[in-house]
C-alpha cells in the first residue's frame, strides 16, 4: 500500500491522453495573447482593489511595496518550474497533474484537494468582494440594495458563529452564476469576455498610477517599514514578510493559466509566454500602484474595502473624476477574476475526475460547447453557497496559504523530474536548476509560516478531510492504480 501511494503517472502516458479523443476532449482555442490576458485577469483583481490597503494598514504600511516585491521574487521562481512542467505536459489540472507526474497519486491528491479550496473559497471571497463595489457604485446613482439582500446571513467572531437578519448576499450570487454561465457555453467565449475586462482594468490602473503620481506626498512613505508592534508580522520586517503572505492571495491568477493548458493552441511555445508574460505584467503594476497608493495617504487609513477610491479622496478634487472609473474598473477586474478562478477550479476537478480519483461524471465535456459543464455547474452552484451565506474575512483566509503551498510542490516536482528522467525532451527548461526551484520553494514556504496560526489549521482540517475523500474512495477506483 504504501508504494502504491506514491505510484506516478509516466510522461508518455500523460502525453497520450492529451492525443486522445471522445467525450472527454478539451477545445484548443487560446493564443499566447489569450493566455497573457487570462493570467492578467486573474491576477489583476482583489489584490489590488481590495488587500492592498488592507495589508498595508494592518501589517507593512509603505513597506507593502516591499511585500509585493518579495511575493513577486517568489512567484518569478515558482513561474519558471510553472513553465517547464506546463511546456512538457501540456494537460488541464496544473499543479495536480504535474504532481501526478513527478511526486506520485497521494501528493497529487493533496494538491488537487488544495487546489480545489483555493480557487472555490478564492472566486467566492472575490465574489462578495465583487458585491461590495457594485452596491457602493449604484448608491453613488441613487440605487440602492437593501443589506438584507447585499450582506452574509451568517458571520462569525471572537465570539463564535451568529446570524446578521440578512436574507442573502444577492450581488454575489448573480455573478458567480452568470460567470459559470458562461464558462460552460464555451472557452472561447470566456476568454473573449476576459479579454475585454483585461484593457479596461489596466486602462484604469494606468490613468491612477499616471495622474495619482502628481499628488505623493513623500513624507507618507516615512518610515518606509513602520517599527514592529512587538508581536510578530505587526509591522517592521516580519511585518513585510507577513503583508507578503497575505497579498499573496492576488497572485493565484496565474497558477490558473497552467490548468487551461489543454485549451491553449501551443501548449510547448505558449504555456511559458502565458504564465512568465502575465506574471511580469501584474508584479510591476501592484509595485507601482503600492507606492501611488501609500504615497497619497498615510497607510493608518487604507483599511477600508475600496483602498484607491479613499486615495483618490484623500488627493482631492483634482482627482475625484477619475473615481467612477475606479468603481468600473474594480468591478469589471473582480469579474475577471472570478471567471479565471471558476475556470481553474473546474478544470482541477475534471483533472482529477478523469483519473478516477473523483466521480468520473466530472470528466464529461458538452457535446456541444466542448467544456467540462458538469464540474463547471458543480464549483459554480457550490461558490454560490458560499457567497451568499458567508462574510468575505472568513473566506479570504483559506486562499493564500493554499496557493504557496501549490508553490511548494511544483519547485519540488521540477527538481524532482531533473533527477528522476533528465533524458526527457523539455521545450521549456527552468534555468539554474536546482537553484531556482529551491528559492521558489522556500521563499513561498517562508510566507506560509508567517500566515496567521488559525489559517494554518483550518487548512489542516480541510487536508483531513480530504485524506478521508481519498482512501474511502480516490485510492479504490484509480485509473492509474487498476
Amino acid at each position: 500500500m504504501k508504494k502504491s501511494l506514491f505510484i506516478r503517472k509516466s510522461i508518455e502516458l500523460l502525453q497520450r491522453e492529451e492525443e486522445m479523443e471522445g467525450e472527454h476532449k478539451l477545445k484548443r482555442v487560446l493564443t499566447p495573447v489569450g493566455l497573457v490576458a487570462l493570467g492578467i485577469g486573474g491576477i489583476i483583481g482583489a489584490g489590488i482593489f481590495v488587500l492592498t490597503g488592507h495589508a498595508a494598514a494592518e501589517y507593512a504600511g509603505p513597506g507593502i511595496v516591499l511585500s509585493f516585491i518579495f511575493s513577486g521574487l517568489a512567484c518569478v521562481f515558482a513561474g519558471l518550474c510553472y513553465a517547464e512542467l506546463a511546456s512538457m505536459i501540456p494537460i488541464a489540472g496544473s499543479a495536480y497533474t504535474y504532481s501526478y507526474a513527478t511526486l506520485g497519486e497521494f501528493i497529487a491528491w493533496i494538491i488537487g484537494w488544495d487546489l480545489i479550496l483555493e480557487y472555490l473559497f478564492g472566486a467566492s471571497t472575490v465574489a462578495v468582494g465583487w458585491s461590495g463595489y457594485v452596491v457602493s457604485f449604484l448608491r453613488d446613482y441613487g440605487i440602492a440594495i437593501p443589506a438584507y439582500l447585499s450582506t452574509a446571513p451568517l458571520a462569525h467572531d471572537a465570539s463564535g458563529w451568529h446570524t446578521t437578519g440578512a436574507l442573502v448576499n444577492f450581488p454575489a450570487v448573480f455573478i458567480v452564476a452568470l460567470v459559470t454561465t458562461l464558462l460552460v457555453i464555451g472557452i472561447r467565449e470566456s476568454a473573449r469576455f476576459n479579454n475585454a475586462i483585461v484593457v479596461l482594468k489596466l486602462t484604469v490602473l494606468i490613468l491612477f498610477i499616471g495622474f495619482g503620481a502628481y499628488y505623493i506626498a513623500p513624507a507618507n512613505w516615512t518610515p518606509f517599514v513602520p517599527p514592529n508592534t512587538g508581536e510578530f508580522g505587526h509591522f517592521g520586517w516580519s511585518g513585510v514578510l507577513r503583508g507578503a503572505g497575505v497579498v499573496f492571495f492576488a497572485y493565484i491568477g496565474f497558477d490558473a493559466v497552467s490548468t487551461a493548458a489543454q485549451e491553449a493552441k501551443n501548449p510547448q511555445r505558449d504555456m511559458p509566454i502565458g504564465i512568465l508574460g502575465s506574471l511580469v505584467i501584474s508584479t510591476v503594476l501592484y509595485i507601482l500602484v503600492s507606492l501611488v497608493l501609500t504615497g497619497i495617504i498615510k497607510y493608518e487609513f487604507l483599511n477600508a474595502p475600496d483602498p484607491i477610491a479613499v486615495g483618490i479622496d484623500a488627493a482631492g478634487a483634482g482627482l475625484l473624476w477619475l473615481k467612477s472609473f475606479v468603481k468600473i474598473g474594480a468591478i469589471a477586474g473582480l469579474s475577471s477574476v472570478i471567471l479565471v478562478l471558476l475556470l481553474g477550479q473546474s478544470r482541477v476537478f475534471f483533472s482529477m475526475a478523469s483519473d478516477g480519483l473523483l466521480p468520473e461524471r466530472f470528466s464529461v465535456v458538452h457535446w456541444k460547447f466542448k467544456t467540462p459543464y458538469k464540474t463547471t455547474i458543480t464549483a459554480g452552484v457550490a461558490a454560490m453557497i458560499i457567497a451568499g451565506l458567508f462574510p468575505i474575512g472568513l473566506l479570504g483566509e483559506l486562499v493564500s496559504i493554499g496557493t504557496l503551498l501549490a508553490f511548494v510542490i511544483v519547485c519540488v516536482g521540477v527538481m524532482a523530474l531533473r533527477y528522476r528522467h533528465p533524458e526527457l525532451k523539455r521545450p521549456f527548461k527552468t534555468p539554474l536548476v536546482p537553484l531556482v526551484p529551491v528559492l521558489g520553494a522556500l521563499t513561498a514556504f517562508s510566507q506560509m509560516i508567517a500566515l496567521p496560526l488559525d489559517t494554518i489549521i483550518r487548512l489542516v482540517v480541510w487536508m483531513a478531510i480530504g485524506f478521508v475523500i481519498y482512501f474511502t474512495y480516490g485510492a479504490k477506483n484509480s485509473k492509474l492504480r487498476m
